[in-house]
């Protein structure tokens, strides 16, 4: 192994890093917002929103990440839409981790006895006082550990938009082993710094698991 060229190639695949940190946090963020309203789609009683929510959700559980990032970025500007390679692979994650999530709030949401929401009812609160203050609370507790795990998939996923030349981690490990000629040496390198980002903060998530579940408790 040349450990010249890991000294040489280690600071670009580290500034490559932090941009698959921030596609993986902004995709998140946009993903739960998304994930929690289309969970409450798909209870509804309204039968147009049960209805969109579900065929979102089946479409992008039912159809591989690396095609949605490909219909999104070559595929909608042929209807007059047309998005950067950033926005395009923020756009795929969050649409993709978003319908995931939904599953996830939705599952959890109905964990939560019904009768709770009946009692809540009868002591005068509205439906939405009652989601709000009882069930809410009770089923982010239960989501959490499912909301972590796509957090730490979403991670490794962003590896993928490198398709449409966003130069995160795995583009650039690309561009360098051109330069080099040394795979196996990058893209350990590559792998590594993965490792060590996921371990980060799947460590992270557990600590922020146990705290929020103790303050909900």
């Amino acid at each position: 192994m040349n450990f010249s060229i890991i000294i040489d190639a280690l600071p670009s695949l580290l500034s490559a890093a932090l941009m698959t940190i921030g596609l993986a946090v902004v995709s998140i963020i946009i993903a739960l917002v998304l994930g929690f309203f289309t969970a409450l789609a798909r209870i509804s009683k309204i039968k147009i929103l049960r209805i969109i929510s579900t065929i979102y959700v089946s479409m992008f559980r039912g159809t591989p990440l690396l095609v949605q990032i490909f219909v999104i970025y070559y595929g909608l500007p042929q209807i007059g839409i047309e998005l950067e390679p950033i926005p395009s692979g923020i756009l795929a994650l969050s649409l993709n981790a978003g319908s995931y999530l939904s599953e996830s709030f939705r599952a959890s949401i109905l964990a939560v006895d019904k009768g709770q929401m009946e009692a809540a009812v009868s002591m005068g609160m509205t439906y939405g006082q009652a989601m709000r203050r009882v069930i809410l609370p009770q089923s982010i507790r239960i989501a959490i550990p499912t909301l972590s795990n796509t957090y730490i998939i979403l991670i490794k996923d962003t590896s993928l938009v490198s398709v449409i030349t966003v130069t995160e981690l795995l583009q650039m490990s690309t561009l360098i082993i051109a330069k080099t000629f040394e795979p196996l040496t990058i893209y350990l390198l590559a792998a590594a710094i993965y490792w060590c980002v996921i371990t980060f903060f799947t460590i992270l998530l557990d600590r922020m698991e146990k705290r929020t579940s103790r303050h909900l408790a």
